[in-house]
Formats: C-alpha cells, sequence, structure tokens
C-alpha cells in the first residue's frame, strides 16, 4: 500500500505513514492495515516491539482523512462514517492493548487521528516541531480516537481547556499533558530507530532522552483550572466572562469559533472518563455515541463544509453558544444499544 509501510525490520514490528503530502491523514485503508499488523505481530516471537513514524517533516499524522465521509454523508449515507469510526476505534483499543513496548515518533503535527495512532503506546517521542491538538470541536467532533481518556487523565482541568478550545501544544506542553513521555531532538531520530531495529532494546529510548522543554500550560495551570473547573459549558463560558487577561481573551477567542454541542459532549465525556473507572474502551465506546450520531443529528457536516469543503471558516452551529441544551447532550452521549461500539472478542 502506497499510503503505508508495514514490514518486519530485525528485532522490531515496523509501521510508516508514507503519505506526507496529505500530512499522512489516515484512511479507512490505513486503519484496517494498522489493525491487521497488530493482530499478526502481538504473538510473533521475532518481534520484540513496536516502531511507528511517518515520511516528512511536516506532520506525523494531522488526522483521519475525511472527504469520503464528508462525501457520503452528504448523500444521507451515513453507514460508511460508522464503519470508518468503529474499525478506528477497534485498532485504537488492539494498540493501547498491545502486548509489547509501542515506540511512536511525531515529529510536527499530531491531531485526532494522529493521536489515536501516535499516544497510545509506552515509549511516545517527542522533537522540537512536535505540535499536538485535539481540535475535533472546531469540526463539530468531540475528542475521539481515545483522545477523551489522555484529556481525562491530564493535570488538572486541562482535560477540559484542550478538549474544548483545541489549544496547540509544543513538546514540553505534550509532555506535561501526558500525550508523551521523551523529548529526544529529531536528529538522534534516524540513528535511535536504526538501533531499535537491530537489538529490540526500548530501554534505548530512556538513555537517549534529554530533559523535557519548559511548558507554557504548567505555568498557566492556575488560571486554567480557575476556569475550567465547571460541570457545563454554560458554568466555562460564565467563569471566562467573569475573568480578565490575555489568558480569558484567548480561551473566549477559541470557544467562540466551536460547535457548542461538541464542545457540551465533550466537557461530559471528560467528567464521566475522570478517575479510575476511566478505561480505553469506555472512552472508545463513549466517543462512538457521539461520532455515530454526528452526522445525522449534529454538525459534523456543517463543521467540515465550513472548514475543508468551502473554507469560509463560518459554520452555521445548530446550537447557540450559551444556549446548549442538557438534553442535547444527553441525547447525543445515550447508549446505542445493539448498534454500540463493540471489540474483536465480540464484534462479528
Amino acid at each position: 500500500m502506497s499510503d503505508i509501510s508495514i514490514r518486519k525490520a530485525g528485532r522490531t514490528g515496523r509501521i510508516t505513514l508514507t503519505r506526507p503530502g496529505a500530512l499522512n491523514a489516515l484512511t479507512y485503508e490505513m486503519c484496517l492495515a494498522i489493525d491487521a499488523a497488530l493482530e499478526d505481530w502481538a504473538e510473533d516471537p521475532d518481534v520484540a516491539m513496536l516502531v511507528i513514524d511517518a515520511e516528512g517533516e511536516k506532520a506525523f499524522c494531522a488526522g483521519g482523512d475525511i472527504a469520503e465521509m464528508y462525501a457520503t454523508g452528504r448523500r444521507g449515507d451515513f453507514d460508511y462514517g460508522r464503519r470508518f469510526w468503529r474499525d478506528e476505534y477497534r485498532m485504537n483499543a488492539r494498540l493501547f492493548e498491545f502486548p509489547k513496548p509501542v515506540a511512536s515518533f511525531m515529529q510536527g503535527f499530531t491531531m485526532g487521528g494522529g493521536v489515536g495512532v501516535g499516544c497510545h503506546g509506552s515509549h511516545r517521542v517527542v522533537g522540537d516541531s512536535s505540535r499536538m491538538a485535539m481540535p475535533e470541536c472546531g469540526i463539530g467532533l468531540v475528542p475521539d480516537v481515545g483522545g477523551s481518556l489522555i484529556l481525562a487523565r491530564a493535570p488538572g482541568r486541562l482535560g477540559e481547556y484542550l478538549g474544548l478550545t483545541g489549544a496547540r501544544m509544543g513538546p514540553g506542553d505534550a509532555l506535561y499533558a501526558g500525550f508523551a513521555d521523551y523529548y529526544i531532538p529529531e536528529a538522534d531520530w534516524p540513528a535511535l530507530i536504526a538501533r531499535l531495529e537491530e537489538t529490540g532494546d526500548w530501554t534505548l529510548i530512556d538513555a537517549a532522552a534529554r530533559p523535557a522543554p519548559d511548558s507554557p500550560l504548567k505555568a498557566q495551570q492556575a488560571e486554567i483550572d480557575d476556569h475550567f473547573g465547571g460541570e457545563t459549558l454554560l458554568d466555562v463560558l460564565n467563569a471566562l466572562e467573569a475573568g480578565d487577561g490575555e489568558f480569558v481573551t484567548g480561551a473566549r477567542k477559541l470557544l467562540s469559533r466551536n460547535s457548542p454541542l461538541a464542545m457540551g459532549a465533550t466537557l461530559e465525556m471528560i467528567h464521566r472518563l475522570r478517575g479510575p473507572g476511566g478505561t480505553i474502551r469506555r472512552a472508545l465506546e463513549t466517543e462512538y455515541r457521539f461520532t455515530a450520531r454526528a452526522m445525522e443529528h449534529g454538525d459534523f457536516l456543517e463543521g467540515i463544509r465550513a472548514a475543508i469543503i468551502d473554507k469560509d471558516k463560518s459554520p452555521t452551529w445548530s446550537d447557540d453558544l450559551r444556549g446548549l441544551k442538557p438534553a442535547r447532550v444527553s441525547a447525543m452521549l445515550r447508549p446505542l444499544g445493539d448498534d454500540g461500539l463493540t471489540f474483536e472478542e465480540d464484534a462479528q
């Protein structure tokens, strides 16, 4: 497959995203190929660990390739999108639960679907160019691919802030927020990966790691906690309205652009997943409740139209920013019954 290279190299299973011209955006076929490789390598004695990387300087993976999803949704066919998300989420779970070390090297943009490939392993590496985000609320979706669980585990109310605003993180912020584990200068990556292939010794990553860069988000933690600790979107908006300063102004601007329905649901999801009850499968199943409904009952098609198709950056959201009804959020996050997300052992 020209979009992805999957092979065994020495002691490693290797996955390389190879469509840099599209910022390595993840297609449905790429998701299926990764899932099949994970299944093959889980019990393969020749594979000591996995190494995941991507070609190009601009992006590890800037998200999912949603062109076909948009086209089918506009025709009233919502099954393709649901199948894409369902199979992608199963791959995310298999990666999170993989029984061997998984190292990912994430340069440039790692967003949305890229987080689902790069941020569920055991050895997540960033460099100076790394820029991470979960910007889904800007297109009428919720942080998914298991990203809601990472947000729920972030310090304080940082998850709420990152999920609602879609704010971008540099390497120091990604480490602080729990999206990465190691900072290693990108010039050192090729030699390190070659050694991993040769030896299968994941402790080489620990030895290569450098001190983490500064995290601006860490410095803003108190302000974030003060303004993003509310139970509902309206609580957050009221807290920001009562505040002032550069942080508050910036946060208000970011929230004003995003889908109120998606932000309200994101907040509720993070709250549900925080604490010991938050697991990858619960996160993915909850995310799927929303995404399965997002085209038919939410803002996803309008968000894609405004951001990617017409590029007018002026979406007409289904709900008013300050008038979002709790019932709307509840309806999007209700269990799907027989149509809900299932995983490999019970999915036929």
